[in-house]
C-alpha cells in the first residue's frame, strides 16, 4: 500500500473512532450541566411531606379536644359547654379567616411596603396556592407542597387565638368571645406572625429566635388574655370564695391530649423529618417532665402538697417555656429550661395573681405569657454550644439574648395594645362584653348556650 493510501485510511479511522466517541463526550460534558440543573430543581421529599401532615394532625387535636377538656375542667361545672363552645366557635372562625386573608397577610408580601411589619394581600382567599406551588424548608433545595404549609400553620392560628379565652372564662358574652378573637387575630397574631416568621419579617431579620412560637403564640395569647381580663373585670366572688376546678379528669386528659399535640407543635416545626427533628421531638419530652416536677417539688414546699393539677399546670408550663427553643437547644438545656419554667410559673400563678388582684381565669398569663417570657429569652442561652445548643451562624450569647428581648417587648406592647383597643370596640359594640350578674349565677351553660352539662 502507497503511503498516501495508508495516510488515507488510517485518516478514515481516525474520524470513524471520533465519530463513535462524540456521543460519549457529549454525555460527559452535559453531566455538568445536569448536576447543576438538579441542584435548582426543588425537591419534594414524601417523607417531609408526610411528617409535615402527621404534625398538622396531631396539633389540631391538640385545640379540640385538647385544650377544650384542659379548660373544660377548670371551670365550674355551669361554665363548662361555654368554654367548650368558645374553643369549638373561636377554631372554625380563625380557620376560616385564615384561609380568606390570615395566611397572606402572615407569610405574603416579599418585597418593599410594609413587608416588615405586614404582609400583602397577594394570596387572599389562597390565590395563587395550588397543589404545584411550594414553600421552602430550612435546607436549600427541599420543599414543602405550599398547601401543607398553609393547613400547618391554620393550626398555629387557631390554638393561639383560643388560648385566650382562659383568661376571660366564666363571665363573657359569647358573640364578645367571637368578635374579640377576630380583631386580636387580625392586628395581633398576623403581625406578630409575620415580622417572626416570614423571610422579610422584621425580627426574623434581626436573628430573634422563635422555634415554634414563643413569642408568636405565647407571650402573643398570654398577653391579650391579662388585657382582656383586666378590662372585663373580675367574675363573681374571685378572692372571696373559693372558685374550684370541677373536674380534674378531664384537666388530667386535656393535658395528655396537649403534650400529644405539642410533639406537632414543636417538631414538626421543623418543616422537615430529620435529626434535629428527633431533637425537638426528645425536647418536648425531657422539659415538660422536669417542669412538672419542679412545680410538684416547689409546691410541696410552699404549700404542703403536690397535687395533679399542680403537675399538669407544670408540664404545660414546660411545654410553653421549649417551645421558642425546641430545635435551639439540646437535652440538658432543655431539661434546665423546664425546670426554671415550673418554678417561675408557679410563683406568677400562686404569688403574682393575689398580689395584683386580676382574675386571669385559668391562669392563660401565668403559664403560657409568663411561660413564654422565661423560654424566649432563655433560648438565648441554651442555644449556647457551650450548653450542648444548636445556634444559628454567627450566633454569640449575649448579642442573642438583646435580640429576644427585643422580641418579648415588641410581642408584650403590641399584643396589649391590640387587646386593649379589641375590647373598647367589642364593649362598645355590644353594650359591654360582660354576661349579666343573674346569667353569670345561672351559668354560661344555661343562660347563653341554654343547655347544661350534666343533669
Amino acid at each position: 500500500m502507497t503511503d498516501l493510501k495508508l495516510s488515507k485510511v488510517l485518516g478514515a479511522a481516525a474520524l470513524a473512532s471520533l465519530a463513535l466517541a462524540l456521543p460519549a463526550l457529549a454525555q460527559d460534558a452535559a453531566a455538568p450541566a445536569a448536576e447543576a440543573v438538579a441542584e435548582v430543581v426543588p425537591i419534594i421529599d414524601k417523607g417531609d411531606t408526610a411528617w409535615m401532615l402527621v404534625s398538622t394532625m396531631v396539633v389540631f387535636v391538640m385545640i379540640v379536644p385538647g385544650l377544650a377538656l384542659f379548660y373544660g375542667g377548670l371551670v365550674r361545672s355551669k361554665n363548662v359547654l361555654s368554654i367548650l363552645s368558645q374553643v369549638l366557635g373561636g377554631v372554625a372562625l380563625i380557620a376560616l379567616l385564615w384561609v380568606a386573608y390570615g395566611y397572606t397577610l402572615a407569610f405574603g408580601g416579599t418585597e418593599g411596603g410594609l413587608s416588615p411589619i405586614i404582609g400583602d394581600f397577594s394570596k387572599l382567599f389562597l390565590s395563587g396556592v395550588t397543589i404545584e406551588s411550594t414553600a421552602a424548608t430550612f435546607s436549600a433545595g427541599f420543599q414543602l407542597p405550599e398547601l401543607v404549609f398553609v393547613v400547618f400553620q391554620l393550626t398555629f392560628a387557631c390554638i393561639t387565638s383560643t388560648l385566650i379565652v382562659g383568661g376571660i372564662a366564666e363571665r363573657m358574652k359569647f358573640g364578645a368571645v367571637m368578635l374579640f378573637l377576630a380583631i386580636w387575630f387580625t392586628f395581633s397574631y398576623l403581625p406578630i406572625a409575620h415580622m417572626v416568621w416570614a423571610g422579610t419579617g422584621y425580627l426574623f431579620g434581626l436573628g430573634a429566635y422563635d422555634f415554634a412560637g414563643g413569642t408568636v403564640v405565647h407571650i402573643n395569647s398570654g398577653v391579650a388574655a391579662l388585657v382582656a381580663a383586666i378590662v372585663l373585670g373580675p367574675r363573681t366572688g374571685f378572692l372571696k370564695e373559693p372558685i374550684p376546678p370541677h373536674n380534674l379528669t378531664f384537666v388530667f386528659i386535656g393535658a395528655g391530649l396537649l403534650w400529644f399535640g405539642w410533639f406537632g407543635f414543636n417538631a414538626g416545626s421543623n418543616l422537615e423529618a430529620n435529626g434535629l427533628t428527633a431533637q425537638a421531638f426528645l425536647n418536648t419530652i425531657t422539659a415538660p417532665a422536669a417542669a412538672a416536677l419542679a412545680w410538684g417539688l416547689a409546691e410541696k414546699f410552699s404549700r404542703g402538697h403536690a397535687s395533679l393539677l399542680g403537675f399538669a399546670s407544670g408540664a404545660v408550663a414546660g411545654l410553653v417555656a421549649i417551645t421558642p427553643a425546641a430545635g435551639f437547644a439540646g437535652t440538658i438545656g432543655a431539661i434546665v429550661l423546664g425546670a426554671i419554667a415550673g418554678v417561675v410559673c408557679l410563683w406568677a400563678v400562686v404569688t403574682l395573681k393575689p398580689m395584683f388582684k386580676y382574675d386571669d381565669s385559668l391562669d392563660v398569663f401565668g403559664i403560657h405569657g409568663v411561660g413564654g417570657i422565661v423560654g424566649a429569652l432563655g433560648t438565648a442561652f441554651v442555644a449556647s454550644p457551650t450548653f450542648g445548643g444548636y445556634p444559628l451562624a454567627g450566633y454569640e450569647m449575649w448579642s442573642q439574648f438583646i435580640k429576644q428581648l427585643t422580641g418579648v417587648g415588641i410581642a408584650i406592647v403590641w399584643s396589649a395594645v391590640v387587646a386593649l383597643i379589641a375590647m373598647f370596640i367589642v364593649k362598645a359594640v355590644f353594650g359591654g362584653a360582660r354576661v349579666t350578674e343573674s346569667a353569670e349565677s345561672d351559668g354560661l351553660d344555661l343562660s347563653s348556650h341554654g343547655e347544661r352539662a350534666y343533669n
